[in-house]
């Protein structure tokens, strides 16, 4: 009797990419509290990257949005947080080509910050080039926010 077995070589890099992709999509999941029980904005499949820094002046937001058409940037305030949302769509398959490997992100995007009370959503300046949006949220004292929507240049 022949008993043919196919042996699989283990890849201990896709087991961690597994696991970073699992552990990925439960903090896409999780709301404002942490919560993975809790979501305050809907549903992600992709995170853009930012930097965030300040001066004595004001608070500069960097995103990463690559291949993300400005009309699928949308900026907004509401309840003290900036949302940044949109969605990044995938480029039509060719039926001719065989991808051997896709990294890149697809689909919905959302991130959400906290802003201290200062920040007057009217005078938010919001311009996005070349596939980065960038933010300036000038400082005002004693300023309170309510919703806003910010317009994308």
């Amino acid at each position: 009797m022949n008993l043919t077995t196919a042996i699989t070589k283990w890849n201990p890099f896709k087991e961690l990419e597994d696991l970073q992709n699992r552990t990925r999509s439960l903090f896409l999941k999780s709301g404002a509290n942490g919560s993975v029980f809790d979501n305050a904005l809907p549903e992600a499949d992709w995170v853009p990257e930012v930097d965030i820094a300040e001066d004595d002046n004001e608070f500069t937001i960097t995103a990463d949005l690559p291949d993300v058409p400005k009309e699928q940037v949308k900026v907004f305030m509401e309840d003290g947080s900036l949302v940044i949302e949109g969605e990044r769509h995938r480029e039509k398959e060719e039926h001719k080509k065989r991808y051997h490997r896709v990294e890149r992100s697809y689909g919905r995007y959302v991130r959400s910050f906290q802003l201290p009370e200062e920040i007057d959503p009217a005078k938010i300046d919001a311009n996005y080039h070349d596939g980065v949006l960038t933010l300036h949220l000038p400082k005002t004292p004693g300023r309170k926010q309510s919703r806003q929507e910010i317009k994308v240049s």
